[in-house]
């Protein structure tokens, strides 16, 4: 009987920390609309910025936990999906990521232009004058937004470009 008791306690004992991890940094879901993060009360996932040059890339959100990779482009958009406590799990364009101290992250928006030869518009149209054109790859900060454009500012030149043709702002985000 004794044997029976102990695997029952080891049971329960799993059963509880596997629903603590699982309910870690899980972002609550609410009717009125987003899911709102339990650390800061902000819409997940959200867009934030590589604040620093280098950043550890770690496998859980403590500094115990091995380290993955280190993101080393200073301005990298990235996309928030879950946090706890200090940590934020993160996200890139290819969907490779994991938890990053925020100290490591900023709220200044930036996108990765993602189609070659991106063509900067004086305005938000299709046929408008060419400001610049940007290859796939180069970061660019992010400025005001309407359903289909958004303006971009990159290596001192500045217009719009479709929101198909670059990451780091949301489909249906409009900015001011």
């Amino acid at each position: 009987m004794g044997a029976i008791a102990h695997w029952f306690r080891v049971f329960w004992i799993a059963a509880f920390a596997i629903v603590i991890c699982m309910s870690a940094g899980v972002a609550q879901q609410n009717d009125a609309g987003p899911a709102i993060g339990p650390e800061t009360n902000l819409p997940l996932p959200r867009y934030v910025s590589l604040r620093a040059g280098e950043a550890n890339v770690r496998r859980g959100p403590s500094l115990s936990h091995r380290i993955d990779w280190v993101f080393q482009r200073r301005d990298m958009p990235l996309q928030i999906i879950a946090e706890y406590g200090h940590w934020r799990r993160v996200i890139d364009r290819d969907g490779q990521g994991g938890w990053v101290h925020y100290r490591m992250l900023s709220g200044a928006r930036t996108v990765i232009v993602e189609a070659d030869d991106l063509i900067l518009r004086s305005r938000p149209e299709p046929n408008a004058t060419e400001n610049a054109i940007l290859e796939a790859g180069v970061v660019a900060r992010l400025g005001d937004c309407n359903p289909d454009w958004c303006e971009l500012t990159a290596g001192g030149y500045k217009g719009w470009a479709p929101k198909t043709a670059i990451w780091g702002v949301a489909d249906a985000e409009i900015r001011d």
